[in-house]
């Protein structure tokens, strides 16, 4: 008998309104490694969330099947067992055959959803919403894109990034690529039948280590919402004032939250010990139900006598003292303040801290333009100038992964699609 091809799939749908601007995700996943072989999201306009939680689970089984697609045609499913796992209590449940269909929207989709695969291939499973994060995380990066205008494109997903996985052995062979590489897990079930896949599609891929890393340490890096200096573009670190957010700051501060809400994949929260980033912070644990913990290294750069000045007004005052600090990582401001290599080294030491205490989990660190940089700078072994290239917009994201093998990958920088 042909050995079984199979597959877990995660599905998931919302609408914001219900009805309202609604989209569905869904990942199908190896069960043999965690990996992720195909992922699913689309836009699909005004819907309910029943709805869209049922076009999850049709793109879930139709991404499962064209794995596989010679087999699944048999009375049986070919050898394919497919186990789906939703935070859908309804859905499972109807489609469970336990409870009735009632809603004159929910049977059409019901009947294409049995139509993909034999009721015999299939099984379902209901799991809370916080073990379904891969597949809400891209109904709402459709839902994003819907907004934006456009629909989620593959390339632009991040929602692999933060679902840590465990593994249940099967006899599936072994295929080179990253942690999450849907490439590498699609010929992985492609290599399963014994038939070649696209040259593109198993070439490794270098600079990588091996599948075995387990999840990463990610750092979502938010740095703080405007107070009162930053419309101006005035220097203001550390060593200085300590401004509260401005009314601006605390909406971007509660648009922050919803959106982390939405996405939910934080698990814990650090931040700096500065005003304007605990009110940030606080906003944000509020709203998901987590406490803060303060990490001093996450502070601003002590700007010393240039406190509270813009760039014009340094230049002007002290511009012997500012070309000298654009030349050199290694000099500070004027008046005792903190060189950019004197920065770096405290936010590596708390970098080097969070990674370890938070491995294989999800850390929103809320901080501030120079830490931020900062930590990007060196997940890329950039040199310093580059933090005088890169762009941070008040209440932005951005996000760097920390891998076992001490490589790290910045997925995002500089996010402003949460604010209104």
């Amino acid at each position: 008998m042909t050995p079984a091809h199979q597959f877990v799939i995660e599905a998931d749908g919302g609408s914001r309104g219900n009805p309202g601007p609604a989209g569905y995700g869904a990942v199908v996943i190896d069960p043999a490694t965690g990996e992720t072989l195909a992922e699913a999201a689309e836009y699909i306009g005004v819907a309910t969330n029943n709805v869209a939680e049922y076009k999850g689970l049709i793109a879930g089984l139709r991404a499962a099947k064209a794995l596989v697609p010679e087999a699944p045609d048999a009375p049986d499913g070919g050898g394919v067992r497919v186990h789906v796992r939703m935070d859908s209590k309804l859905v499972v449940e109807q489609m469970s055959g336990r409870w009735k269909i009632k809603h004159p929207d929910m049977k059409p989709l019901a009947a294409e959803a049995a139509r993909i695969l034999p009721a015999s291939a299939v099984t379902y499973e209901w799991i809370p919403r916080e073990r379904n994060k891969h597949a809400d995380r891209l109904a709402n990066e459709a839902m994003d894109a819907g907004r934006r205008g456009g629909q989620w494109e593959p390339s632009s997903s991040t929602a692999a990034l933060d679902t840590p996985r465990t593994s249940v052995a099967t006899d599936l062979p072994p295929v080179s690529g990253p942690p999450g590489d849907a490439a590498a897990g699609a010929a992985r079930a492609r290599a399963a039948l014994n038939r070649p896949a696209p040259a593109a599609t198993v070439t490794p891929q270098t600079g990588w280590g091996a599948p075995d890393l387990g999840a990463p340490a990610t750092l979502v890096l938010l740095r703080h919402g405007e107070t009162a200096l930053t419309p101006e573009k005035r220097f203001s670190g550390s060593g200085g004032s300590d401004p509260e957010l401005s009314a601006t700051g605390r909406e971007q501060a509660a648009q922050a939250a919803e959106a982390f809400a939405a996405r939910g994949t934080v698990q814990e929260i650090v931040c700096s010990p500065l005003r304007r980033c605990r009110e940030t912070a606080g906003a944000v644990a509020a709203r998901l139900g987590l406490d803060v913990r303060i990490e001093d290294g996450l502070r601003e750069t002590d700007f010393g006598a240039w406190e509270g000045l813009t760039f014009g007004e340094v230049k002007e005052r002290y511009g012997a003292d500012m070309d000298a600090w654009l030349a050199s990582a290694k000099v500070a401001p004027t008046g005792g303040g903190e060189s950019f290599a004197e920065v770096a080294r405290r936010v590596a030491a708390a970098r080097d801290r969070l990674v370890s205490r938070y491995a294989g989990r999800t850390v929103l660190a809320v901080t501030h333009v120079t830490p931020i940089k900062t930590l990007v700078r060196l997940a890329l072994g950039a040199p310093p100038e580059s933090l005088f290239r890169m762009e941070l917009s008040a209440a932005s994201v951005s996000t760097v992964a920390y891998y076992a093998d001490g490589n790290a990958s910045v997925r995002l920088l500089n996010d402003t699609s949460h604010l209104g």
